[in-house]
């Protein structure tokens, strides 16, 4: 049985809060390793959900040839460039610094806007022993790793996957197909059990993504969101949602809180922004915006 997430039961599951002592440090330290030579916008967009969630300290690892213009970008983060595949993929295999920041971070997203399934799988592969002790976020590429066939897409995926430290996926149902060899339209008909499924399967937190989404942990507890609009299927619109779940998983938040409160604020800020522009027409950078505002009313409530 899912429980519904509203405001009453975001109310009641408070998100950690630093005191007015608190320095950056002390709210989190967020490592997002994303992006690529063609997609730098991803790792932009969700580098400022993360901030907007109210993590404190900002680390980027992404592709040497946009590293600088990232940077630029996002002036408020230390950026890390990343040796590249000639498909586009990332590298992290002696990259100085990487590793360390890995271990360093309160929270670890990886995957938005990465390319080459194959180099994904590596990265992940080759960072997990360093964030076992810390939560992690895989979210589109980097989730690859979770089908067991290190990016070959004629192979057949892998009977399971067990991650050994706290992780969270956030598949949509097509991705999730992809990764588990079911039937997507299966999967978008029973998306509790597809969750319930993947979550068992993985010993991982997952995010089935969706008009209905369901967050499932593999104590077979589960959580059920329905909300949100139209607007918010654009592109981008999942990589600020991953960024939102990381910013608040630095602060503190369990991966199946943060994975709550990122969705609900996210379905929240496309209701806001439709209220200003209309049902369709906005645009992915503008949901982080109102990310703030909404935290702010709903502990006032």
């Amino acid at each position: 049985m899912s429980e519904n997430i509203t405001a009453r039961l975001l109310r009641d599951w408070p998100l950690p809060m630093p005191d007015f002592k608190a320095d950056k440090e002390t709210r989190g330290h967020i490592l997002i390793v994303a992006g690529s030579r063609e997609m730098p916008g991803a790792v932009l967009l969700a580098a400022t959900a993360a901030l907007r969630a109210g993590a404190g300290k900002l680390t980027i690892a992404t592709a040497a040839s946009v590293a600088v213009a990232v940077g630029a970008a996002v002036p408020e983060a230390r950026v890390i460039g990343l040796d590249e595949t000639p498909a586009g993929g990332l590298r992290g295999d002696g990259t100085p610094g990487l590793i360390h920041a890995c271990e360093r971070a309160s929270a670890v997203l990886i995957g938005p806007g990465m390319q080459d399934d194959a180099a994904s799988c590596a990265l992940v592969r080759s960072l997990l022993p360093h964030c076992a002790d810390r939560p992690l976020i895989l979210d589109a590429a980097g989730m690859r790793i979770a089908g067991g066939d290190g990016g070959n897409d004629d192979a057949v995926p892998a009977a399971g996957y067990h991650f050994a430290s706290p992780v969270l996926l956030t598949p949509h149902a097509g991705e999730l197909a992809g990764l588990t060899g079911a039937d997507k339209d299966d999967i978008s008909a029973r998306p509790d059990a597809a969750a319930r499924l993947a979550a068992q399967r993985w010993h991982a937190t997952v995010a089935l993504k969706g008009a209905v989404t369901i967050i499932a942990n593999p104590e077979n507890r589960q959580w059920r969101h329905e909300g949100g609009n139209t607007g918010l299927a654009i592109s981008g619109s999942g990589d600020v949602l991953a960024g939102v779940i990381a910013g608040l998983a630095a602060r503190g938040a369990s991966l199946e809180q943060a994975a709550a409160w990122g969705v609900a604020l996210h379905a929240m800020s496309g209701e806001q922004l439709a209220l200003k522009h209309g049902p369709l027409g906005y645009l992915a950078r503008e949901i982080s915006n109102e990310i703030p505002a909404l935290l702010r009313a709903l502990a006032a409530d």
